[in-house]
């Protein structure tokens, strides 16, 4: 069994970067980035395909999905 966190695709479109960090370090870093080469503008983001996929399983997780 590996130890290795999963990791999420971020990019930065302005910059021309993509990246693969660790689950629990994105928030983190996504905040850096933007705020020290954007000037806090939310520029670089966790790919949206991604974003969507973990928008449905917490909706999915959480119940929200259920039918009445």
């Amino acid at each position: 069994m590996s130890n290795e966190q999963p990791t999420v695709p971020i990019r930065c479109e302005q910059c021309g970067t993509e990246t693969r960090l660790p689950l629990d370090t994105v928030g983190d870093a996504l905040d850096r980035h933007n705020e020290t080469r954007h000037d806090g503008e939310q520029i670089a983001t966790v790919d949206p395909a991604i974003r969507e996929q973990v928008a449905e399983l917490a909706a999915a997780d959480l119940g929200l999905k259920e039918e009445p």
